[in-house]
C-alpha cells in the first residue's frame, strides 16, 4: 500500500493522505525525508524560512566534531530541508554544490492559492523574480529566491473543467 489515509478523529492529520513511500525494486521502503539547502549563514536561513516562508524548526544540535545539523520544514510534513552552511565540513565525498550557496535545484512548493500566498510571502520581504503570478494553462505560478540565490516555485494546480484544452487531451 502506497499511501495511507487516516480516519481517526483523533489524530491531527485525519483525512489527510499520508504518503508511505514507494517500493524499490527488491521491495525495500523508499521515502524522502531530507533535501539540502546550502546557505551562507544558517541563522540568517532559519530566520528567512521560519519568518518569512512560515516553515517550523525540525532539528537545531551539533554531534562533537561534525558540523551544526539545521532542518526545517513546511509545518505538518515530514520533510526536511537541511540548511546546509556552504562549506562546512570536511568529508571529502560532500558534492561541490555544499560548497558554494545557489548553485543548486529549484524546489516546487504546492499552495492552495498562489495569489494569496505570493501577497503574503511578499508582504513578509520574500523577494519573487515575477512582478505577479504567472497564468499557465494548468495553473499558477510564481518564482522565489531567498536570500542565498536558491530558486522556489510556488505553484498552484488549476482544476480540470471541460473547457480546458488540457483537460480535453486527457493532461492531468
Amino acid at each position: 500500500m502506497p499511501f495511507l489515509i487516516l480516519k481517526s478523529s483523533e489524530c491531527p492529520y485525519a483525512g489527510a493522505v499520508i504518503l508511505r513511500g514507494a517500493r524499490s525494486g527488491d521491495g525495500t521502503r523508499m521515502i524522502l525525508t531530507h533535501v539540502t539547502i546550502v546557505v551562507k549563514d544558517q541563522n540568517a536561513a532559519l530566520e528567512f524560512y521560519t519568518k518569512k516562508m512560515g516553515f517550523e524548526k525540525k532539528a537545531d544540535y551539533t554531534n562533537p566534531g561534525q558540523p551544526r545539523w539545521l532542518t526545517v520544514g513546511p509545518k505538518g510534513q515530514a520533510i526536511e530541508m537541511v540548511l546546509w552552511q556552504a562549506g562546512m565540513g570536511s568529508d571529502p565525498n560532500l558534492p561541490a554544490s555544499h560548497k558554494q550557496a545557489g548553485i543548486g535545484t529549484r524546489w516546487v512548493l504546492e499552495v492552495d492559492d498562489v495569489r494569496n500566498t505570493f501577497t503574503e510571502l511578499k508582504a513578509k520581504g520574500v523577494k519573487f523574480k515575477d512582478a505577479q503570478p504567472r497564468v499557465e494553462g494548468w495553473g499558477f505560478s510564481a518564482d522565489l529566491i531567498d536570500p542565498d540565490g536558491n530558486h522556489f516555485t510556488i505553484h498552484e494546480t488549476r482544476k480540470p473543467s471541460a473547457g480546458t484544452d488540457w483537460a480535453k487531451a486527457g493532461k492531468t
